[in-house]
Order: structure tokens, then C-alpha cells, then sequence
């Protein structure tokens, strides 16, 4: 035993569990958010109201909730999972009776204090659930049928209900989630392939009913996969957004056109610039090297989590992780492709760095899940 473990295990318990936090995640997770921050500024004409001020303020809360969840046992957490995702189903449903509507989406639940996004609470517990599960389960049983049945039923209920507000994003992101926590659990990639020859099969079944008797879907949502495959087809309408967004990714070059200089964000051609559509934002104004420096934060907080998750001998602690790490990959993917015109515009905010309250304070309580697990894995002698 070195000189430094010795110590770390004879001072007071709260000590030595802060000793082991990965601080390096921590200062990650704070660069990103700075990101956020100087952006919100920016976008608001150079104010800190009304979005960098109170985003501050989550941020600074949601930073105690991770360091609080961080110093509470990993067994709580692996034994609360089951209750937490119960619980984040009853809020989803409460959406459906009593949520509030914005932006023709009824997706919130008002708390007076802020408005709740239960769909955002629901990746995490569906990771957390998942990673139980198959704690729970023998490895041996990963792949039989019934078994995979049933992680199969807790992604497809909270997704159903998800998509009936409709939100899209997070529908994609908690089948992606879900499914990655199950292959990296063991379950047999002919599985995976199966569902991915499936969707290939839909995806052909419903371009060839085009025009037909049978067609499968209505024509303006043919007109919306027209106008992400050429944009240009309604560059007043549908394609409005993205072509805009294109517009100030270009005009960034390397450098940027300097901090607060962005011209589609500074005359308002950009939409949504201080939500989904804030990387735009930055590209523009930072240029390719500050997109390029929040990419490499992103890079550096998944490198982190893996390397923790792998040296992790609690088998719910590193799934956890891993899943909690592939939900956070998909976040800042799946945004940065829908600003580039890669991927349609499902509404995925960008971690971190986009305003909102709910999307802050989850993400940095899933990574409270994720310094809990990294401080109490099983340590040798």
C-alpha cells in the first residue's frame, strides 16, 4: 500500500470520499458549461439575462445534486433503480393528464419553480434500470428469449409514451440508450441485427408506398424527408432552419467572426440559437477551433467515464456507466448532426451548452450516478 492510499484510508469517511472523486470530470463537465455560458451571453446581445444568469444558477445547483449523489453508496442507487424508473413512467404519464403545452408540445410538468421535462428524467432511469437488471440477471441468461423480453418492455413503454407528446429526439435516444446498455451486457448481436434488418426493411417498405394504394405514411411527412434530403426545396418553410444554420456554420471559418460578431445570430436569422440550435451559434462565432475545443471536452468527458466504467469490478456500476457514457455520446451526436443537415431536426439539445433546466440538472445528476460508482467500486488491498 503507497504512502498516498494509506492516508486516503485513515482519514473521516465524507474526506476520503471526496479524495477519490474524478475531479478531472469535474473541471470537464465545468469547461462545457462555460461554453454555455459566454454563448447565452452572446446570443442575448450581451446580457446575462434572460438566459446565462438563471442557466449559471442551474448549473451551480445541479453541481451540488452530483456531488451529493456522489457521496451516497453505489448499493443505494443499484437498489433505488426500480423505483426511480416507476417513478419517472408516473411522471410521463402525469404529462398526458396535466402537462403544460409549449411550442405545440405538451411535454412539461409546471412546478411553480420551474417546469419539469420528464422525458429528460427517463434516459437516465432507464439506464439505471437496465444496469440493475442485468446485475441481477446470470450472464448465462443474457441471450435466451424471455430474458431479453423483458429490458425489451421497460425501453418500448417509457418510448411509447415519450412519442404521444410528441418528441421524436428523445423517443430515438432512449431506444438507442436502452439498446446499447443490452449489448453491452452480453446480449447476442443477432439480436441487433435482426432489428436493424427490420428498420432497413420499413424504411425501404415505406419509400416504395410513395404514391400507391397502400402508402404508409402521409405526404407532408414524405414533404419533411424531402426537404432534409435538399433542403433547398423550401428554403422559406421547412428547410428554413437548417439552411440558416448551414449559412452560419460556413461563415465561421476557422476563427469565427469574433465573440457577439455572428451575424445570422445577431440579426436573428438563426432559430432556436440559445437551445437546439446553439453549436450553430458558436461555430459561427468561435470558428472551427472553438467548435473543434468543445468537441475535444466532449471526447475528454467519454474517455473519462469508459476508463472508469472498465476498471469498475461492480458489474451495475460499470453498465451504468457505460450507459450513462453512450447517453451522452448520443446527446451532443445526434445535435450536431441535426445542425449540419447530417440527421433531421428531432429537438436534442446540446449538453451543457444549450439552455434549459430539466436537460442540465439530469445530465449532471446522471454523472452524481456516475461519480458515486467511481467512488465506491471495489478497491484491492
Amino acid at each position: 500500500m503507497s504512502y498516498l492510499e494509506h492516508n486516503v484510508k485513515t482519514v473521516p469517511t465524507g474526506l476520503s470520499k471526496l479524495l477519490r472523486l474524478n475531479w478531472a470530470l469535474v473541471l470537464l463537465l465545468t469547461a462545457v458549461a462555460c461554453f454555455g455560458f459566454l454563448m447565452l451571453y452572446s446570443v442575448a446581445g450581451g446580457s446575462m439575462l434572460p438566459w446565462a444568469e438563471p442557466q449559471m444558477k442551474r448549473f451551480a445547483l445541479g453541481m451540488g445534486m452530483m456531488l451529493f449523489i456522489a457521496m451516497v453508496p453505489i448499493w443505494f442507487w443499484r437498489n433505488m433503480a426500480g423505483l426511480a424508473y416507476c417513478a419517472s413512467i408516473l411522471l410521463l404519464l402525469g404529462v398526458e393528464f396535466f402537462g403544460a403545452v409549449g411550442m405545440g408540445a405538451q411535454r412539461w410538468i409546471d412546478l411553480g419553480f420551474m417546469r419539469l421535462q420528464p422525458s429528460e428524467l427517463s434516459k437516465i432511469t432507464l439506464v439505471m434500470m437496465l444496469a440493475a437488471y442485468y446485475d441481477w440477471l446470470d450472464i448465462r441468461k443474457t441471450s435466451h428469449p424471455l430474458w431479453v423480453a423483458i429490458p425489451l418492455l421497460l425501453i418500448v413503454l417509457p418510448t411509447a409514451l415519450v412519442l404521444t407528446q410528441p418528441d421524436l429526439g428523445t423517443a430515438i435516444l432512449l431506444v438507442l440508450g436502452g439498446g446499447a446498455v443490452m449489448f453491452l451486457a452480453g446480449v447476442s448481436w443477432w439480436y441487433f441485427a435482426v432489428v436493424a434488418g427490420a428498420g432497413v426493411g420499413l424504411v425501404w417498405a415505406v419509400l416504395s408506398s410513395r404514391g400507391t394504394d397502400w402508402q404508409l405514411i402521409k405526404d407532408y411527412q414524405f414533404r419533411r424527408i424531402d426537404t432534409f434530403l435538399d433542403p433547398s426545396t423550401d428554403p422559406l418553410g421547412a428547410g428554413y432552419h437548417i439552411t440558416q444554420s448551414k449559412i452560419a456554420l460556413g461563415s465561421g471559418g476557422w476563427t469565427g467572426r469574433g465573440f457577439m460578431q455572428g451575424t445570422q445570430t445577431r440579426l436573428n436569422f438563426l432559430p432556436e440559437k440559445h437551445t437546439d440550435f446553439i453549436f450553430t451559434t458558436l461555430a459561427e462565432e468561435l470558428g472551427f477551433l472553438g467548435a473543434i475545443s468543445l468537441l475535444s471536452l466532449y471526447a475528454l468527458i467519454i474517455l473519462f467515464c469508459l476508463a472508469s466504467a472498465i476498471s469498475n469490478k461492480d458489474r451495475f456500476g460499470s453498465l451504468m456507466t457505460l450507459g450513462i457514457s453512450v447517453t451522452f455520446f448520443l446527446f451532443f451526436a445526434v445535435n450536431m448532426s441535426m445542425v449540419m443537415g447530417l440527421a433531421p431536426v428531432v429537438g436534442v439539445p446540446l449538453p451543457l451548452v444549450s439552455y434549459g433546466g430539466s436537460a442540465m440538472l439530469v445530465l449532471l445528476a446522471a454523472f452524481g450516478l456516475v461519480q458515486s460508482a467511481h467512488v465506491h467500486r471495489p478497491r484491492g488491498r
